[in-house]
């Protein structure tokens, strides 16, 4: 038998997950993960998507320099020069992935989840949404660092999705007002 307290660790939004499956399932698109920072949440919480084998075509999870140099094609001296956190490693870990995955949209993280010394001892990540290969959204979220560590995932991992779900349903007006003006 499982102890619910033990596991009840990780709650997801699920009026939000349903919100984003429901997208999918109008839209016929597809998204995938690239991730750092948030150590696999995203990809738990697609997979937690009701119809998600229909839309979501996986991810991947990165946390050394060399993989993600060699998997997602990010520029070796960018990497070098910034830890492997920015924006523009962001924006570019979500195009690979994308062509990766063969996906229309990609949710991508880097950032920190723990103090350290390169990150001058702040919390703080960037997230790229893309959209058939072009940056649509990019953010960075900043967080107390006395927050434990997979609290912080978590608290990206929401802040995210809540921004993803604005994004598809800009994407979706867009749509909606080209066919009604054709």
């Amino acid at each position: 038998m499982i102890n619910n307290a033990k596991y009840n660790t990780m709650i997801f939004n699920t009026t939000l997950l349903q919100e984003i499956s429901e997208s999918f399932m109008s839209c016929n698109e597809t998204i995938s993960i690239a991730e750092s920072v948030t150590g696999g949440l995203l990809q738990v919480a697609f997979s937690e998507m009701s119809n998600s084998r229909l839309f979501y075509k996986g991810g991947i999870t990165l946390h050394t320099p060399e993989k993600i140099v060699k998997l997602l094609n990010v520029d070796h001296d960018e990497i070098k020069n910034c830890n492997c956190v920015s924006s523009f490693v962001a924006d570019t870990m979500g195009r690979h992935a994308a062509e990766l995955f063969e996906s229309d949209w990609c949710i991508a993280t880097s950032g920190y989840c723990i103090p350290e010394r390169h990150s001058a001892y702040e919390v703080f990540a960037y997230y790229s949404i893309t959209y058939r290969g072009k940056v649509v959204f990019s953010d960075k979220l900043e967080l107390n660092s006395s927050t434990e560590s997979l609290q912080i995932k978590m608290f990206y991992t929401d802040q995210i999705l809540q921004k993803f779900i604005d994004q598809l349903r800009l994407h979706q007006l867009s749509i909606t007002e080209l066919n009604t003006n054709e």
